[in-house]
């Protein structure tokens, strides 16, 4: 029986990317093309006061500089259209908002003319104290904006017999996606094709209408292909307004493409994140009292607020929570969304607190957590569809060997080398939003399949072609699905680990609603052992019209096409939440187990073992799932040991912005990993039971990692990265 959900499979799109034949943005051919280089500040904050093109104009090849002083703008400006990042519009004016803001696009018949003009391209400043540090000035912003309280936590906090405070600092931190932003513009009288690298092609068609005053239907954003972003493109850039502008002026297609040193401040970023977290509890270990003050840095541009306090108020039973979110203005660009944005910085704050905890009570931090587990919200009191959060802890404490950990720090050893173990507890949400996917199965045996969609990395064609396939009754290898091009249905951004519920929600539609209209062609035939049947009774298998219960009776569908002549059954679906979720939480969930081994001589940290065990709905591909979570568990030990952003606050400027300096784990950190999941049964959250995995899988990495530092050595580092100088000052 041809059945693929749930069952392994390999990329559909794998040969494509190792062989060449997968296009990027920078990669399609366009005749005629012009190179655009940016030109970007050497100050962090004040007024452009000249700006010198003379020199850089005469440069060989060069075909146009633009500037804030000829930058081209529609009557009404450039705020309509859609979202931006932080509303910040390249080359608007002569105000500096941040360090390497783009100044300037030189625009030259090839890529080396273009960078060697930008060189000459000279510009001077009315320069002003930029403020970037955010730990400076967590005093200068409101009390307590945007609190959300539940119960009385000051007065429970205040009798409650055992108690904790401590603070938590994340620093910035940079997706560094593999492939470099990028766009191609060019322009046919008035209509616009862009290619982007994006989360989302619909956005960014909505964004560059709005930008140019020209219809939606006249801008076309291709995209099929994506090389990692991981929230760096998930709202529109600066620099496809700035390329299409810039085919616009020359009349000619413009290929622009960040420098590795642009993507630092070219899109958003992580933000550095203060928090401190207070827990109050009672003996026997339960929570009385939960408070989370956390403050992120934001721009001068924008208020943008790191949702660090939603998920770690709701995931222990507490009835007594306050909790407070603010942004500081800084002199940086717009920070933005970065895998698994809010939940990872919260989680590590609030499970860090969970271990302070629990040694502070003498409790096991797995038993603790045990002993707060609930199977309801506590904001809102509705039970979850499905949480096998209890699940994945045993499961997990099981395979990693718990049971045999002692729980005083520093009294585990492999030789001279510090052996800690911790864990802590992963959550993200169980997303659907409104998503449109076409189904064409084709007489000859084929089915095509289209939604505006993304793919940046996960999956996504393989995913969606094996849903069709499963549900339309044919091998994978009759199935297209295509993406990334605004023309198709429109689909949202990729980004909060929905795509697969949302858009495989929509295929599924399409599906049900083709299988229907192959039961009505069917009982057109007087004979038709159809005639009473339900659709919830049918489905379709290896290429049949049949019984669910293997009933006798089916028919060949494409022979039913052929008698009928219909060459090919259509349909367009829109799919959306259901009411019923409405009266359910709902949550995606993960325990992780970690091992760390730590040489007391010089503090190297190694991460040697991890066992992570999620509880994220119905698994479509194993395969590409497990690979998911390794990739998150990877991340979580960068962003655990390794990275950092560092800016000199002197002149707000990044001090590493590369790949050199900016340091993220490579083969010789990672060591054993070891994914598993729950499988959990779940029509309420979608019609195909799947919740959101590729955020999920780093949530609870970072402070898992903390808490096995503080085992095997008794310290405790509350400030990441965790780097060997930092242990070596608390003389490990």
């Amino acid at each position: 029986m041809a059945k693929y959900i749930g069952k392994e499979m390999s990329r559909v799109d794998g040969v494509a990317k190792v062989t060449g034949k997968a296009k990027y943005a920078a990669e399609f051919k366009v005749p005629n093309l012009t190179y655009g280089v940016i030109v970007t500040s050497t100050i962090a904050k004040g007024t452009i006061t000249s700006i010198d093109t003379t020199e850089a104009s005469r440069a060989p090849g060069v075909v146009h500089i633009l500037t804030h002083e000829n930058y081209p703008r529609p009557s009404s400006g450039q705020n309509g259209g859609g979202p931006r990042r932080g509303g910040f519009r390249a080359l608007d004016s002569a105000q500096i908002f941040f360090n390497m803001q783009p100044i300037a696009l030189v625009v030259a018949e090839t890529f080396e003319q273009a960078r060697f003009a930008a060189r000459l391209v000279k510009a001077t400043y009315k320069e002003e104290k930029p403020m970037t540090d955010l730990i400076g000035a967590l005093d200068q912003v409101p009390g307590q904006q945007g609190a959300r309280t539940r119960g009385n936590p000051a007065a429970a906090f205040e009798a409650a017999p055992v108690k904790i405070e401590a603070e938590y600092t994340i620093p910035i931190e940079h997706h560094n996606p593999m492939e470099p932003h990028a766009a191609i513009a060019f322009w046919e009288g008035d209509k616009l094709t862009v290619f982007d690298k994006t989360q989302g092609v619909s956005m960014v068609r909505d964004h560059l209408a709005g930008v140019f005053q020209i219809p939606a239907e006249n801008v076309r954003v291709t995209s099929p292909f994506v090389g990692g972003a991981f929230g760096s493109s998930l709202a529109p850039n600066y620099y496809p307004a700035l390329t299409a502008t810039a085919a616009r002026v020359v009349k000619r297609p413009v290929k622009v493409v960040y420098t590795r040193t642009q993507m630092f401040t070219g899109h958003g970023y992580r933000s550095h994140t203060w928090q401190k977290v207070s827990l109050a509890a009672g003996r026997d270990g339960k929570l009385m009292a939960f408070m989370h003050d956390s403050r992120n840095n934001s721009s001068t541009i924008q208020d943008w607020v790191e949702n660090t306090t939603s998920h770690p108020r709701n995931i222990y039973a507490c009835p007594n929570a306050l909790s407070i979110q603010r942004p500081v203005k800084t002199d940086m660009p717009p920070p933005c969304a970065m895998r698994a944005p809010g939940a990872v910085s919260g989680m590590f704050a609030l499970e860090c607190a969970m271990d302070e905890l629990a040694y502070e009570l003498k409790i096991d931090p797995l038993e603790l957590r045990l002993i707060n587990f609930t199977d309801t919200e506590p904001d809102s009191g509705k039970p979850y569809s499905s949480k096998a959060l209890r699940e994945c802890y045993h499961l997990g404490a099981e395979k990693f060997g718990w049971k045999d950990r002692s729980f005083e720090p520093r009294s585990m050893r492999d030789g001279r080398l510090l052996v800690g173990w911790g864990m802590a507890t992963g959550v993200w949400g169980a997303m659907q939003v409104p998503a449109s996917a076409k189904v064409a199965l084709k007489v000859d045996g084929t089915a095509y399949v289209t939604s505006a969609t993304a793919d940046i990395g996960p999956g996504t064609y393989t995913v969606m072609t094996l849903i069709t396939a499963e549900h339309m009754g044919l091998d994978t290898d009759k199935v297209k699905f295509e993406l990334g091009d605004s023309n198709f249905p429109t689909a949202p951004v990729q980004g909060g680990s929905f795509t697969t519920a949302s858009v495989g929600s929509a295929i599924y539609g399409a599906a049900q609603n083709i299988r229907q209209k192959l039961i009505d062609l069917a009982n057109k035939d007087t004979n038709s052992v159809f005639k009473t049947a339900k659709l919830e009774d049918t489905e379709l298998l290896e290429g049949k019209l049949c019984f669910k219960d293997g009933s006798t009776g089916s028919v060949d569908i494409f022979d039913l096409m052929r008698r009928n002549n219909v060459t090919v059954l259509e349909d367009l679906y829109t799919s959306r939440p259901s009411p019923e979720r409405q009266n359910y939480a709902t949550g995606a969930h993960g325990a992780q187990f970690v091992e760390v081994k730590i040489d007391p001589a010089v503090g190297t940290i190694k991460v040697t073992r991890v066992i992570e065990v999620t509880a994220c709905g119905k698994i479509m591909n194993p395969k590409t799932s497990h690979s998911q979570e390794i990739g998150g568990v990877v991340w979580g030990i960068g962003m655990a040991l390794h990275e950092a952003t560092e800016v000199d606050h002197r002149h707000g400027r990044i001090m590493n912005p590369n790949l050199q300096h900016y340091h993220v784990p490579v083969n010789a950190d990672i060591h054993e990993i070891e994914t598993l999941f729950v499988e959990e049964d779940d029509k309420i959250v979608n019609p195909l039971g799947v919740k959101g995995m590729g955020e999920l899988g780093m949530v609870g990495i970072p402070a898992a990692i903390a808490n096995a530092v503080f085992h095997a050595t008794g310290k405790r580092i509350r400030d990441l990265p965790i780097t060997p100088d930092k242990l070596l000052a608390e003389s490990i």
